[in-house]
């Protein structure tokens, strides 16, 4: 062979080693941003919340300011005077009478959790029911029964609460006439509002009449978005309506039914207006208190500014800690999908 060739063919061989060589050239580096791209980016951070500012200005205004001065008198001993008032520090006196309080283990306590627990798991579980009625009707009659019960949630709780009292009143009530004829009570002796069960039984009738509308709204918005098919699926395959609604409805729109417990919880932890206005929910029984009535009672009835405002400070840390939990569960939710 001649010597070109073999010097052709080795130049070959090399070009082809190179080629298949596993051994990959450096990749160039990224070129550093420059001021323009850097203010590009800033620009894309900063703008949302230039555009939300106003807003949380408003917010803190309105919310976070009146927090913060409930804190600050939650640690003095406030004295109301002619043209403003004058408050000693006294640390966290306030807190350590509250939490050593029998009162607030023994009744008030226990009246606020198991009250708001009872109304908020009736508001869901009729506000849910209502929402499947409705929707199994037709346009016409879905309107007027939405209107219809929209009715009770447009009612003011003050009008709401005198209505529910005048029921249940001592010899002339319509529940209590009711209840003489079966034979149950004595229309003339029997006081609803004196024992703590029966009082917040009257409550919780009450407050649920007053919040399942919402909720029956909001998850018919829900039950609307869910396509047929899928029940239609179920159906095929045997499930009953019990099944189809834990297997079809709840997972498609458990969001909507966190969001509706969340606030629920909420509002009915902080029922004031309710308890207040029903007989002895001022403060003249004191075993139907529960936070709201007792804070605005210790503020407002005794002047004791400062014990009122630890009050609500308990309230508030009680309410922001299950608000947190429900959110943590609606986020892994939202992560599982």
């Amino acid at each position: 062979m001649p010597p070109e060739s073999v010097i052709e063919d080795s130049a070959h061989d090399d070009d082809v080693a190179a080629a298949t060589s596993p051994v990959k050239s450096p990749r160039p580096r990224a070129p550093r941003p420059g001021p323009t791209l850097r203010r590009k980016q800033l620009g894309r951070t900063t703008r949302p919340w230039l555009l939300l500012l106003p807003s949380l200005v408003v917010l803190a205004g309105l919310l976070l300011w009146p927090l913060v001065k409930v804190g600050i008198l939650s640690v003095q001993d406030y004295e109301v005077k002619f043209g403003g008032g004058v408050g000693t520090y006294t640390g966290f006196d306030h807190y350590k009478d509250l939490l050593t309080d029998g009162a607030l283990w023994r009744t008030v306590l226990p009246n606020t959790v198991f009250f708001a627990v009872a109304c908020v798991a009736l508001t869901v579980a009729l506000g849910t029911l209502a929402a499947l009625l409705l929707q199994r009707l037709g346009t016409t009659w879905r309107v007027i029964c939405s209107t219809a019960i929209m009715a009770a949630w447009a009612m003011p709780a003050v009008t709401g609460t005198y209505v529910w009292v005048w029921l249940f009143s001592a010899g002339d009530g319509m529940m209590s006439q009711l209840a003489g004829s079966l034979g149950l009570i004595d229309p003339e002796t029997t006081n609803w509002f004196t024992e703590r069960l029966s009082f917040y039984a009257i409550a919780t009738l009450n407050v649920v009449h007053h919040g399942f509308p919402f909720v029956a709204i909001t998850v018919l918005a829900g039950l609307m978005t869910i396509p047929k098919e899928l029940y239609e699926a179920g159906m095929i395959d045997g499930a009953n309506a019990w099944q189809r609604f834990w297997k079809i409805t709840v997972p498609t729109i458990k969001p909507i039914f966190l969001v509706v417990t969340i606030l629920s919880t909420i509002w009915d932890f902080k029922v004031f207006t309710q308890i207040y206005l029903m007989p002895g929910g001022a403060g003249s029984n004191e075993e139907v208190l529960n936070l709201g009535v007792w804070s605005y009672q210790q503020a407002f009835a005794l002047n004791d500014y400062g014990a009122g405002a630890a009050t609500a400070v308990l309230l508030t840390l009680l309410l922001l800690l299950i608000t947190i939990v429900y959110i943590r569960t609606l986020f892994k939710e939202s992560d599982e999908l």
